[in-house]
């Protein structure tokens, strides 16, 4: 948890792509979307007032995905204060831009976290899909159903939510002492 919280804080909220940075990585870590999922997001997918986005994953499947209020604020701010300096018609329905009003592509996002990973001085591997890991892991470390996490991710089988997430050894003996008749 140190280490994301770490990385999260690596853009800066003063420049405009560091704006977008941060609304990108409170966004990954908020949902668990794949970078493909969140590459291909459009203005009209993000519904802030409610607090959801609509994301189409593998296989052209739909999803109302929960958006955070930490990364509903960040996501608030690049919509305000930056992407209408990106846009410039090229892009004009997807939600991130790069500085010439392109949609960002997986490509750059995985490049810009690399790079906050290596400001954050974090030694390991870092890429999008550490993000959606590290999303699943801290639901389920904090009580969170298996079922629902399937559902959040977007899987279709239960056992594609397992190999994504381990549970603590502790916690395992915990509920086992807890919920067990005879513990």
């Amino acid at each position: 948890m140190e280490e994301v919280e770490r990385l999260l804080a690596q853009p800066s909220g003063k420049e405009p792509q560091g704006i977008r940075d941060r609304a990108i990585l409170e966004l990954l870590y908020a949902t668990g979307m794949r970078v493909s999922e969140l590459s291909g997001l459009t203005v009209k997918d993000v519904h802030l007032d409610v607090g959801f986005l609509r994301c189409v994953g593998k296989g052209s499947k739909e999803r109302i995905v929960p958006v955070g209020k930490t990364a509903a604020k960040a996501i608030q701010n690049y919509l305000n204060k930056v992407r209408p300096k990106f846009e410039r018609g090229k892009g004009a329905s997807a939600m991130f831009l790069n500085r010439t009003g392109s949609r960002l592509s997986r490509i750059s996002i995985w490049q810009m976290i690399k790079r906050c990973a290596a400001q954050a001085k974090i030694q390991k591997r870092i890429t999008p899909h550490t993000f959606r890991h590290s999303f699943a892991t801290h639901l389920l470390e904090r009580g969170a159903d298996l079922r629902v996490v399937q559902e959040l991710l977007g899987h279709a089988n239960i056992a594609t939510t397992q190999i994504y997430t381990h549970i603590d050894p502790g916690r395992l003996k915990k509920i086992h002492q807890q919920f067990h008749p005879r513990p």
